[in-house]
């Protein structure tokens, strides 16, 4: 799975012991699987722990674990507590056309079983500063809006969540009833939520954020309707799920060390130009989460679509995810190839 994410905000990591105390987040963690819970016939919820029960790395709500899942690495967004956490859970959603992954976790893993993950990462943050928090969410879109609610309780925060899902197809329903209370609605009829949503968009006060998680029609629709209420783009905020929750992209063209330039048409990633042309780069996930096609750039400035580079990194310019991260219309990334 893939997040592809609009507006990030930043709220600090959560501080769960002095810098004095706090070790050094390591590159992979092993964990082993301690609960498995069936949510729906097609969601699983895992949980897992350190092999000794110790705690694990803090994390800031929105944020995603990257599991190692048979061969195949998906990013995953984390429904628990990231405050001084002595466990992870994430809930899947079995793909049954799917790359393979979310199968193989539905299938092939095991209470007791040991798995491999990059520590989390934040990219659906909530905003600390906003009035108020207005989260909207379609199927299993609904993962990270479950942390998000953890920590509005936690720090006292005024939310309101609108819920929409297929009949029998929902997730964390009872989460988020006892989490938001009166303040969670749920909805199975389209034309329901749809109806709804337009009334709450026109009636929130100054300074409220929009956070949207889901498939991408339900997205389009939200932030459209969002637009047509005259809400500031600065506090919209949305997280889609999938590769192909990505768009084409416009074409640009890549300048390798020896002076040859590729064309990257849209639809193509960067990494099928280069593999067309003859330049493999070693690659694992090709959804931008595992770090393993990471190229150096030596100039140009990318369009990050990536989870696996930090913001900070971003902000260096001094690295791209060829599989999925692209460049403006007709610019030009030099790499290091």
């Amino acid at each position: 799975m893939t997040l592809d994410v609009a507006n990030p905000p930043a709220e600090p990591a959560p501080a769960t012991r002095s810098a004095a105390t706090r070790s050094p987040v390591p590159d992979h963690l092993q964990l082993i699987v301690a609960r498995i819970e069936k949510s729906s016939s097609t969601i699983r919820t895992l949980t897992f722990t350190a092999p000794d029960g110790s705690a694990l790395p803090g994390f800031v709500p929105g944020s995603h674990l990257v599991v190692q899942a048979g061969g195949h690495s998906n990013a995953y967004s984390l429904t628990s507590d990231g405050t001084d956490p002595t466990a992870y859970s994430i809930s899947v959603l079995r793909v049954a056309d799917g790359a393979g992954g979310s199968r193989w976790l539905h299938d092939q893993l095991q209470v007791g079983d040991t798995v491999q993950v990059l520590p989390p990462r934040s990219a659906f943050a909530p905003i600390a500063r906003a009035a108020k928090h207005l989260l909207v969410a379609g199927g299993i879109g609904v993962t990270p809006i479950v942390s998000h609610l953890r920590a509005a309780e936690r720090w006292g925060r005024d939310v309101q969540v609108l819920y929409t899902f297929r009949p029998g197809n929902g997730a964390h329903v009872d989460d988020i009833v006892s989490l938001a209370g009166s303040k969670a609605e749920i909805f199975t009829a389209r034309a329901d939520f749809a109806e709804r949503l337009r009334a709450v968009l026109t009636d929130q006060p100054v300074g409220t954020h929009l956070y949207i998680c889901g498939p991408g029609p339900l997205i389009d629709h939200v932030v459209a309707e969002a637009e047509s209420s005259v809400w500031p783009a600065s506090r919209i905020h949305f997280e889609r799920f999938g590769i192909d929750a990505l768009d084409a992209g416009d074409p640009f063209r890549v300048r390798l060390g020896s002076g040859r330039t590729i064309d990257v048409p849209s639809g193509t990633s960067m990494l099928e130009a280069l593999e067309a042309d003859g330049f493999p780069v070693p690659n694992r996930c090709r959804q931008g989460v595992c770090g393993e096609c990471r190229i150096p750039l030596v100039s140009g400035v990318p369009v990050h679509r990536d989870l696996y580079l930090t913001d900070e990194e971003k902000s260096a310019c001094d690295a791209v995810m060829p599989c999925v991260s692209r460049a403006p219309a007709g610019a030009v990334l030099e790499v290091s190839l």
